[in-house]
């Protein structure tokens, strides 16, 4: 609180006194006192009304900085009023019951939306589980029955569970922590994982994949982990090249960690669009020509490296290749397997 604006909110408090200092002057000449006693009535008036509202200026600007202090240490500082003492001041107790009330109503409107943001999610995740069971009755059957038809089912069958895999780790995304066990897991076990799950897409495509350096071993979750390495597989599938197309997916040791590095020879990305890749949504030129993008995909991939301490980086050149860069940490979560 500033001085000028103390002032300004005391101002008809300054307007009475200076009218009871006019009134009282004019009736001290009126019964006959002299000038001097009349200076010193004045002089003994002003001081007293100065010294009393700087001592009540400082009070206040002491408390609404303790206020203020106790504002900054909250996490959530919608919570603040139920932590804030009753005010001292009785011209602050209508403002403060009327917080309190605010306070309350946005607490039970913020809780009346997660509730329905959870029974929203549990409903998503029921219905994913639900739909996976015919999607692994039809691959069974189209798998039991191969022909050239059967083969073309089973590779948009694949893209089907994709997308509804996306699906729920978009659903779960905001919770990783609940649903995130880590311990050594091999990092070739899960490319191979993807690999198997999009061998159709690969085989349909006439795609050459490569692998090679793969035999490490890090502290993750598998689950997540080929998520994120299966999205980004799921790209470079999309994101193709009519002639020898290929796929190359390998690790290099760095200084503090392991890079796991998907690499392919497909149209790239432009220089322009390289710093919005994960930005939620976003699709780019790329996206607008194929209309099957959604601009989530590594937008979920950022978004869950991030909260599981993984780095993740795109290098591309339009027409040439592009290139993720998966970072896995050393130390305690991370080690070369063999």
């Amino acid at each position: 609180m500033r001085l000028g604006e103390y002032l300004k909110g005391k101002r008809s408090d300054i307007l009475v006194n200076i009218i009871g200092l006019i009134t009282l002057i004019i009736f001290l000449f009126s019964v006959g006192n002299t000038f001097d006693a009349i200076v010193t009535v004045l002089i003994t008036w002003i001081t007293v009304v100065v010294l009393f509202f700087i001592y009540e200026y400082r009070q206040r600007k002491l408390y609404f900085k303790e206020l203020e202090e106790s504002i900054d240490k909250l996490d959530k500082k919608y919570l603040i009023c139920g932590v804030i003492d009753y005010p001292r001041y009785i011209d602050s107790v209508p403002y403060y019951i009327m917080m309190k009330k605010a306070s309350k109503s946005m607490i039970e409107e913020i809780t009346r939306v997660k509730n329905q943001r959870k029974d929203y999610k549990e409903y998503i995740e029921q219905w994913i589980h639900e739909v996976k069971t015919p999607i692994a009755a039809i691959k069974i059957i189209e798998e039991n029955n191969k022909s050239d038809v059967s083969r073309v089912v089973l590779g948009e069958l694949g893209k089907i569970d994709g997308f509804v895999e996306q699906t729920l780790f978009y659903a779960r995304s905001e919770e990783v922590e609940k649903d995130y066990l880590i311990k050594e897991i091999s990092l070739e076990q899960c490319v191979n994982e993807v690999i198997i799950k999009n061998k159709q897409l690969f085989i349909s495509n006439n795609i050459n994949i490569e692998l090679y350096e793969l035999d490490k071993n890090i502290y993750s979750d598998s689950k997540w982990v080929e998520f994120i390495v299966n999205q980004v597989v799921i790209n470079s599938i999309k994101y193709r090249i009519k002639d020898n197309p290929e796929v190359r997916i390998y690790t290099l040791d760095i200084k503090n960690g392991i890079q796991l590095i998907i690499e392919d020879n497909g149209i790239g990305i432009d220089d322009s669009e390289i710093n919005r890749v994960f930005e939620k949504g976003f699709t780019g030129n790329n996206g607008r020509l194929n209309q099957k993008s959604t601009g989530i995909g590594l937008y979920l991939c950022k978004k869950l490296c991030d909260k599981l301490g993984i780095g993740i980086a795109i290098e591309s050149h339009k027409n040439i290749y592009t290139k993720v860069i998966i970072t896995f940490p050393k130390g305690s979560f991370c080690r070369v397997g063999g």
